[in-house]
C-alpha cells in the first residue's frame, strides 16, 4: 500500500500537526459514505480493496446499513495527520457517541439536504458542545433533486446558532466538496493539548476482544509518551500489564514504536478479561505513574429487558458462553440467570432500546448459532411496600402482590420529536395516547415543528417508533433521553391455561390498558393452542379478578356412531360414560403449551 512506512514514525508527532475529529449526525445522513471518501481521498485505502461502509466490520452493519460501533482511523491530508472517528446514528447507540466525541477536539456535523435538522442531530450536536469542541457543519446529499440547502442552512443559524458562512456543501455520495471539509477541518479543529515530558496518562475510548490477542483497547493519548517497550498501569482496575503491541488503524492495525500526546492508537497487553479494560480507564506508566486518573465515563445503564431462552434446553451452556463473549465486545449488555415454569432455564437480560436487543438476539442467533425464545421486552420498576421498603423489579413476575404494595414508580424518558407541520395533530394524539405529557412544542420553520414530551419508557420500547413513522409517512425523527420516574397505577397481568399461570406471558401495564392487552393476548393464545379432549380455558387475570376469558374447544369422538336406533336410554348413557371420561382428564390433564404458540404469541411485531 502507497505510503505504509510513514506509519511507523521514528519520533513523537508534534501536536500542532494532528486534528482529531468525529462524524456526527442523525441516522442515515451519510456519516459512513462520507468516511468511504475521506479513505479514498487521502489514499488510505488500496482501490481494489476499497468496499462500501468500510470501516463498518460487522456483516450486520452491512445488511441494516447502520453504524453499531464506533470506528476510528487515521489517514494523512496536507502535511497532517488526521484521526476521524465513525460514529453511530441511532439514539440506542449514543454512549457509543458520548465515548467517540471524548477523545476528540472537533466534530464534523452532518446534515441531510434534503431533510434538514432531525431530532438526534440535536442531540448529538449538543453533546459535542457539552465538550466544548469545534463543531465544522456540513450539509450532505446536495446532488439529490429534493435538496434545498439554503433552507437547511436557515435551519442551522436559527436553531443551533452556526453561522451560515461556515456551513459546507458536499455530496459524500459523489466526492463533491469532501476535499474542502478535510481542509476546513485542518484549519478549524484546534490541535490537541499535551505535554510529552508530564507523565503518561492515556484514554481508553473502546475496547473489544479478539479470541487471538485478547482485549484490544482504542487509546486517546492526553499526556507523557506510550511506548511499545513500556509496563503500564490500569489506573482504575489497579492492574499493570506489559504491553505486547502499540499502533494506529490506517485502517489496517499498523504497529508503531510510540504514541505521543493527542495521538489516537490502540493497545494490545494480553488481557482475557475486558473488565480489566473498561471504556473510561486511564493508562499510566508503571514505573512512572501519573498523580490521579482521568475522568472517565458513566456505565451505559440497561433500559430495557427481556429472557432469553434457548429452544433446546441442551444449549444453555452454550448460551452462557455466547453471552460472556458478546459482553466482551459490547459491555452495556447485561444478564443474569432465571428460571420460567414455561420456557425453563435462561437468561434475563438488559439492552440500551429496542434496536439494541433485536441486534444482540440476531448476533447470538447468527454467530453462535442458537435457536432462542426472547420474551415480551419490559422495563425496570421500583415498587414501594405498604411497609415502606422499596422493591427493585425488571421481570414482571417478581412484582409484589397487591396486597402488599403502596405504589410502583416507573421510568420516564424525555422524547424530543420533529414532525411537518401537517402531521402535528396525529402525532400528539400518538404522545397523548400513550400517557405523554407536553412539556414544549416549537416551530423550526414554517413546515417543521419539534415536539418535546414526557413519556413512560415502557410506552416507547415496544411498537411506538413504527407507529409514528407509519403515522407521519416516515417523516417523523425521535431522540429521547432519560428524565426520572414518575408513579403510576400500574398493573401485573397474569395469563391462565386451564386455570394455570404461564409466567411467560405475564406483563406489567397501565391499568387502563389491562383489558384490551388481556382480551388481546386471550384471543392470540386460543388460535396457537392446540385442541385437547377437554375444554381449555384461557384467562386474563389481574389480582384474582379474570378480566378476559377464551376457551380452546375440545376434540370430541362421535360415540354414538355405532347405534343404529334402539331405545334413547343407551345413547343417553354413552354420552353420560363420555362426559364423566373428559371431566376426569379434565381434572388430571396438563396442556403442553408448544414452542411454536411461545414463539408465536411474544413475536414483538404483534
Amino acid at each position: 500500500m502507497p505510503g505504509r512506512c510513514r506509519y511507523a514514525q521514528p519520533a513523537v508527532l508534534p501536536t500542532d500537526r494532528i486534528r482529531n475529529f468525529s462524524i456526527i449526525s442523525h441516522v442515515d445522513h451519510g456519516k459512513s459514505t462520507l468516511s468511504d471518501r475521506i479513505l479514498e481521498l487521502t489514499k488510505a485505502v488500496d482501490p481494489r480493496l476499497m468496499r462500501e461502509q468500510y470501516l463498518d466490520s460487522m456483516d450486520i452493519e452491512r445488511e441494516r446499513g447502520i453504524t453499531i460501533k464506533a470506528q476510528n482511523v487515521r489517514v494523512h491530508w496536507a502535511d497532517h495527520v488526521l484521526h476521524l472517528i465513525d460514529t453511530p446514528g441511532h439514539v440506542d447507540f449514543a454512549y457509543e457517541v458520548s465515548r467517540s466525541l471524548a477523545a476528540c477536539e472537533g466534530a464534523v456535523l452532518l446534515v441531510d439536504a434534503s431533510q434538514g435538522i432531525q431530532a438526534q442531530t440535536l442531540a448529538t450536536c449538543y453533546q459535542a458542545l457539552e465538550h466544548d469542541l469545534e463543531i465544522v457543519a456540513a450539509l450532505n446529499k446536495i446532488d439529490l433533486p429534493a435538496a434545498d440547502p439554503d433552507r437547511c442552512v436557515d435551519e442551522l443559524e436559527r436553531v443551533l446558532g452556526l453561522e451560515g458562512d461556515g456551513v459546507l456543501r458536499i455530496s459524500a455520495k459523489t466526492g463533491e466538496g469532501v476535499a474542502g471539509l478535510l481542509d476546513a477541518v485542518v484549519a478549524r479543529v484546534p490541535p490537541p493539548t499535551g505535554d510529552a515530558a508530564e507523565p503518561l496518562r492515556a484514554l481508553i475510548f473502546d475496547s473489544s476482544y479478539d479470541q487471538y490477542r485478547g482485549v484490544v483497547s482504542s487509546i486517546r493519548v492526553v499526556s507523557g509518551v506510550l511506548r511499545s517497550s513500556a509496563r503500564v498501569r490500569f489506573m482504575q482496575v489497579g492492574a499493570a500489564h506489559d504491553l505486547e503491541e502499540i499502533g494506529v488503524r490506517a485502517p489496517a492495525p499498523t504497529p508503531v514504536a510510540e504514541l505521543g500526546p493527542g495521538e489516537v492508537g490502540y493497545l494490545i497487553a494480553g488481557i482475557k478479561d475486558v473488565g480489566q479494560a473498561r471504556s473510561g480507564e486511564t493508562v499510566t506508566d508503571a514505573i512512572r505513574p501519573a498523580p490521579a486518573p482521568l475522568a472517565g465515563y458513566r456505565d451505559p445503564k440497561p433500559m430495557v429487558f427481556c429472557g432469553l431462552y434457548p429452544i433446546d434446553g441442551d444449549q444453555l451452556t452454550e448460551l452462557r458462553e455466547a453471552l460472556e463473549k458478546l459482553r466482551l465486545n459490547d459491555s452495556s449488555v447485561t444478564f443474569e440467570p432465571e428460571s420460567s415454569g414455561a420456557l425453563g432455564f435462561g437468561f434475563r437480560c438488559g439492552f440500551l432500546g429496542l434496536l439494541h436487543m433485536e441486534i444482540v438476539r440476531e448476533r447470538l442467533e447468527r454467530e453462535f448459532d442458537l435457536s432462542l425464545i426472547a420474551t415480551a421486552p419490559s422495563v425496570a420498576y421500583c415498587a414501594t411496600l405498604t411497609d415502606g421498603t422499596e422493591v427493585r423489579f425488571d421481570n414482571p413476575s417478581q412484582m409484589p402482590e397487591p396486597s402488599r404494595l403502596d405504589h410502583v414508580d416507573e421510568p420516564m424518558l424525555r422524547a424530543t420529536v420533529i414532525v411537518p407541520s401537517e402531521y402535528t395533530g396525529t402525532t400528539m394524539d400518538l404522545c397523548q395516547s400513550r400517557r405523554g405529557e407536553l412539556e414544549r412544542m416549537e416551530y423550526l420553520s414554517p413546515e417543521r415543528l419539534e415536539l418535546v414530551y414526557r413519556i413512560p419508557l415502557a410506552e416507547v420500547v415496544v411498537d411506538f417508533f413504527d407507529q409514528l413513522k407509519s403515522r407521519t409517512k416516515g417523516y417523523a425523527s425521535l431522540d429521547y433521553e432519560p428524565a426520572g420516574s414518575a408513579t403510576a397505577n400500574l398493573v401485573k397481568v397474569d395469563l391462565l391455561i386451564n386455570h394455570v399461570p404461564v409466567d411467560a406471558f405475564s406483563t406489567v401495564v397501565h391499568r387502563n390498558a389491562a383489558d384490551a392487552y388481556g382480551r388481546r393476548m386471550a384471543e392470540k393464545l386460543r388460535e396457537l393452542i392446540p385442541r385437547q379432549l377437554f375444554d381449555v380455558p384461557i384467562q386474563a387475570a389481574v389480582g384474582g379478578r379474570v378480566i378476559a376469558r377464551e376457551t380452546v374447544k375440545a376434540k370430541r369422538k362421535d360415540v354414538l356412531a355405532k347405534c343404529y336406533g334402539g331405545d334413547i336410554t343407551r345413547k343417553r348413557k354413552l354420552l353420560e360414560r363420555q362426559k364423566e371420561g373428559k371431566k376426569r382428564m379434565k381434572s388430571i390433564g396438563r396442556v403442553e403449551v408448544p414452542q411454536e404458540a411461545f414463539i408465536s404469541a411474544l413475536r414483538m411485531e404483534d
